[in-house]
Order: C-alpha cells, then structure tokens, then sequence
C-alpha cells in the first residue's frame, strides 16, 4: 500500500460525434480508456459553434445504468416517455436512474451561443438495472461549493469537506467539480479500494507517478491514480478546472450496445426486444 494514490498513466480524449451529429469529446469509453469502474463513459460537450450541436440528442433509449448530465453554459431540454421536463441551465445538474428503461431526448434551447457541459454514464449493480426509473433535477444553487485556499470545488454526489452532494447515487460513487487558481495545490482523501479518475477539462495539473515523478496533464486529458491514500495535484500556470470521479467497483460482468448496459448478452437481446416491443416507453 502507498503513502499516496499515484498518477498510473493519461489518457487522451477522443473526438467523435453522438446522437444527431452532436461533436464531443470522449473522455471514457475509448480504446485509449475503456472505463474505471463503475464509470462507464463521460463525453465532454464544448463549443461555440451551435451547427455542431444544436440538433442535440433527440428521442433514445436507455437501460441498466444512470446518465448524468452536468451543464456548464448553455440551456439544454429534457423531456422523457414518463412524463418529466425540464431545461437544465448554468451550473444545473440532472441525475437519471435508467433503470429497466426510459426513453428520453436532451436538445439545446439556443441557436447561437456556446456549449459546454459532461455527460457521465455510471454503472448499475445488478440487482439494480432493472429498479425503477426516476430522475433527480438539481438546480445550481442547491450544489454546495467548497472554497478552499485557491480552489473552488462543487460537491455534485458524496461528500467533502463536511459537505454533502444533492445528487443521490445508487453506487457509493463521489463527484466533484474542481476549479484550481494557477499553482495551487489540491488534496483530498478517497476511499481505499475505490477507482479514481481525474478529467481535465480546462488548463492543466501535475501529479507524481509511481517512481515519484512529476508528470503533467494537459487538457482534454485524463489522468487515472492508482494506491490508497490521498491524492494531491497542482494546478498549471494558467490554473485548471477538474471533472473528479471516483467509485467503489462493482466488479460484475459488463456487457454493452449502445444505449443499453448490462451483465449479459442475453439480457442485451431482451434490451432490444423490449425496446423494439416499446415496453421502455412506460
């Protein structure tokens, strides 16, 4: 066991586009990074152009997983088969537990302007991935921020600092929002045996591998810590801004396609049965 996590290696974003041409960076869920269990993907939304996102995610399925969607700028509509809607603006948060299915669409509300936020797919046990599906909409100023000395951190689900997130997770799972003046120092303890991720979204940090070395992490890239103990990185000159992810394993059988994640190919045929037969629609 180490004193501290250590940087284990980076990895990459990758540009690819998502539901109707939408240009994104994926962060997880990339031959570069497959996943850090129980995180299964995180695509970064960014950009000023509105003819590379505007026509958004329109009406798709999803089943055995919880998606969250963080909104930096921009407003974003949700609507889903079950009856919820909303607009998701600055800071915003909404937490959907996809459990046995839902269908639902996410599109922008502007033609021009810009657009930046995440969306974070996290694993369900599974005894879970067929509960119920519900959704949590957490406005921004329900998120507690935690200022610290040059650091700025909101507490999206689990705790830190003495401060609990709004959103409620069905898998212990901690995730933060991190913006580092430039050359501060951030630290801060997970729980041994959990998996640990760090996307860096704005400017840039340094960590120390497991020779003791500083290695730096240049936005769009993520770095993943390894060990037990706390972690600590140090903002570039330019400061950063951090997605911080860190879970317990599920460690269970993952098996995908698509929008659909569960334990088995079988229980991915029935998925698509059961979408094809519209039982998702309810």
């Amino acid at each position: 066991m180490s004193e501290k996590r250590f940087l284990a290696r980076t990895a990459p974003g990758m540009p690819t586009t998502d539901g109707a041409g939408v240009k994104l960076t994926r962060m997880v869920g990339t031959p570069y990074l497959d996943m850090v269990d129980p995180f299964l993907m995180l695509d970064r939304m960014d950009s000023d152009d509105p003819d590379s996102y505007i026509a958004g995610f329109p009406n798709h399925p999803h089943r055995g997983f919880e998606t969250v969607t963080l909104i930096l700028e921009g407003l974003m509509r949700h609507k889903d088969s079950v009856g919820n809607e909303g607009v998701l603006g600055p800071g915003d948060v909404q937490w959907m537990t996809a459990g046995r299915g839902i269908i639902h669409s996410e599109i922008p509300e502007m033609v021009e302007g810009r657009l930046k936020g995440f969306q974070l797919w996290v694993n369900l046990p599974s005894h879970l991935k067929m509960t119920a599906p519900t959704y949590q909409d957490i406005p921004a100023q329900e998120v507690p921020v935690v200022e610290g000395p040059g650091s700025s951190v909101r507490v999206i689900t689990g705790s830190h600092e003495g401060h609990d997130g709004p959103a409620k997770a069905h898998t212990p799972i901690r995730v933060l929002d991190v913006r580092l003046d430039a050359g501060s120092t951030w630290t801060t303890t997970p729980a041994d045996g959990n998996g640990l991720f760090m996307c860096v979204y704005e400017g840039s940090i340094t960590a120390l591998d497991n020779l003791g070395r500083e290695q730096e992490i240049e936005a769009p890239k993520s770095g993943i810590f390894h060990g037990d103990g706390p972690v600590e990185v140090t903002a570039g000159a330019d400061g950063a801004e951090i997605l911080y992810c860190e879970g317990a394993p599920i460690n269970e059988p993952v098996a995908r396609y698509g929008p659909f994640v569960m334990n088995t190919n079988q229980e991915l045929e029935q998925a698509v049965r059961d979408y094809n037969a519209g039982l998702l629609a309810t």
